[in-house]
C-alpha cells in the first residue's frame, strides 16, 4: 500500500528482529490513539500518559511478539492492518 501512494517509512525493522511488550510499549509512548486489528476486528485506543496493559496486550500476538504491520502516522498507531484504517491516517 506505501508503494502504490510513493510513501517512504522513515524506519524499517525486518521480520527477524522480534519485538517484545518493552518494543510495544516504546512504540506506543508519545502517541495519542492506537489502533490494533487482529483478523476483522478493529479496536481503537485513547491513549493518555502511559500506555496501558490492556493496550500492549492487543498489540501482541500469541507468540509475544507485536503484531505486524505496525506503523506509526503522526500521533496515531496503527496495528495489524485494516486497509480503511490505513487509507484515513495516510490521508489516501
Amino acid at each position: 500500500m506505501l508503494d502504490a501512494h510513493c510513501l517512504v517509512p522513515d524506519d524499517v525493522i525486518p521480520a527477524s528482529r522480534k519485538l517484545g511488550r518493552e518494543d510495544a510499549r516504546s512504540l506506543a509512548e508519545g502517541c495519542s490513539r492506537a489502533i490494533v486489528s487482529k483478523g476483522k476486528k478493529t479496536t481503537v485506543f485513547t491513549i493518555s500518559g502511559v500506555p496501558d496493559d490492556d493496550l500492549i496486550d492487543a498489540m501482541l500476538g500469541p507468540t509475544g511478539n507485536l503484531r505486524a504491520p505496525a506503523l506509526r502516522v503522526g500521533k496515531t498507531l496503527l496495528i495489524g492492518f485494516d486497509e480503511e484504517h490505513y487509507e484515513k491516517a495516510l490521508g489516501l
